[in-house]
């Protein structure tokens, strides 16, 4: 059978095959609080915050990845930290979450849940970039 028709867990040479798990969570974006921006702003001044806003998520979540696999958890723990605001004045309350998620691991010593929690991190931040890039084209 090949590779393709191997159920997990299934032994392959009488070598059990390691189960892959499929990575997927719902990305929801808080429209409310998109549209609250806009009606504050005006459309030019919002779409100037939430361009400013992504730019910045990005640079933030870059520079994470960099502390993180330079072992430098300090500064990590404050690129975190600011996505968090950052995040939630655009109605991105799930990456928000896990960013606290992440600054709690980081504060608890725990690097098994930090591995965990800033992959999560990572996955939900391109999603999230993505997201709140298109919606930006829908007219509110």
């Amino acid at each position: 059978m090949g590779a393709k028709g191997r159920q997990a867990g299934e032994k392959v040479n009488n070598v059990e095959q390691p189960t892959v798990l499929q990575q997927h969570e719902c990305v929801r974006l808080d429209a409310d609080r998109l549209e609250a921006l806009y009606l504050e702003l005006g459309e030019t001044n919002a779409e100037d915050v939430v361009c400013r806003a992504l730019e910045e998520l990005a640079a933030r979540l870059g520079q994470a990845e960099r502390f993180y696999r330079d072992g430098r958890l300090g500064e990590m723990r404050k690129s975190s930290r600011s996505l968090i605001a950052i995040a939630d004045q655009i109605g991105m309350a799930l990456l928000a979450r896990v960013a606290g998620d992440v600054t709690g691991s980081i504060d608890a010593g725990d690097h098994n849940a930090l591995a965990a929690t800033f992959a999560r991190l990572l996955r939900i931040g391109e999603r999230s970039l993505c997201d709140i890039w298109e919606a930006q084209n829908t007219p509110f």
